[in-house]
């Protein structure tokens, strides 16, 4: 069945700015003064509006008024719904109102690189909103279709251009208090990451070390892997350039000298097939531009 009309059951606009007005300057003289209508107006509209709906909203004092219980349960509705309608506004029909530009990233990436540097991107001057949508799988870019991604790969995406930002580096981390319990570090318990990536098994032939016990955590997310390792769990093999913060401020370790470097990393990408906005442009070069000044 069809939904009937919103103006079947919603009162007229005046009425409820009259409410708003009053509930909130406790007065139907303030509330005029404010709308431009004289209190008996005012009044009169406040009565229409609780015949409409069949009860009282307000307690009428011999200064000012009140709201009843069925008004102050009312109240955050209405100044809910103008507020949602004059950010709406202001959001379509603002003369200063910004480009959305959109990127879907993973949140490793996000929360280990990006997010730190957000403040750099002079998004206010630019006119630009970035929207960012955290990616889990790699089919949840085709749900996105944003204006930029990063990826995280080889590179070898077909139909789009493509920038390095991040050669991945994989170097073993822990919280350093782990380090006063063992002899050495490699008898820690090992914290492991799913899905197709370098591993543990890769440095330990690169760094020419006996391999290591199986994980004892494993994790689908770099995110929460690194929370753990920060937390005291074990040794996880990191994404150097994802932990730059933590191992500046102490909170891990690094463990070795010896570098993992696959043939990976993460890139920014963009649909050949998609026209690209100048707000766009300014993102994909700043991005580009951090990427350089990042690199070790």
């Amino acid at each position: 069945m069809d939904s009937l009309p919103i103006n079947h059951s919603l009162p007229p606009l005046s009425w409820l700015q009259a409410f708003e007005a009053a509930a909130r300057l406790e007065s139907f003289t303030l509330a005029g003064e404010e709308l431009g209508r004289s209190q008996a107006t005012i009044s009169q509209q406040i009565r229409s509006l609780e015949n409409r709906l069949g009860s009282e909203l307000f307690h009428r004092l011999p200064r000012g008024v009140e709201l009843t219980l069925d008004g102050a349960a009312y109240m955050p509705h209405v100044r809910s719904a103008f507020e949602t309608i004059a950010a709406s506004t202001r959001d379509l029909f603002a003369t200063n109102r910004h480009t959305i530009v959109t990127l879907a990233s993973p949140v490793s990436f996000v929360a280990g690189w990006l997010a730190p540097r957000l403040h750099e991107l002079d998004a206010q001057s630019q006119r630009i909103n970035l929207s960012i949508a955290t990616i889990n799988r790699p089919v949840d870019y085709d749900m996105e279709s944003a204006d930029l991604e990063i990826r995280y790969g080889d590179g070898a995406w077909p139909g789009v251009e493509r920038k390095l930002i991040l050669e991945e580096r994989l170097s073993p981390v822990c919280a350093p208090a782990l380090l006063e319990t063992v002899v050495h570090w490699r008898q820690l318990p090992v914290i492991g990451l799913s899905g197709a990536r370098a591993g543990w098994s890769e440095w330990c032939t690169a760094a020419g070390v006996p391999p290591l016990g199986a994980p004892v955590y494993r994790f689908d997310s770099f995110v929460l892997a690194l929370e753990a390792a920060r937390a005291g769990a074990g040794i996880l093999l990191a994404s150097l350039p994802l932990v730059e913060a933590p191992l500046k401020n102490g909170t891990l370790v690094r463990l070795s000298d010896v570098e993992l470097r696959p043939r990976t990393g993460h890139w920014l990408t963009r649909d050949h097939r998609k026209p690209v906005k100048p707000e766009t442009r300014v993102v994909w070069q700043w991005m580009i531009n951090l990427a350089g000044e990042c690199q070790p």
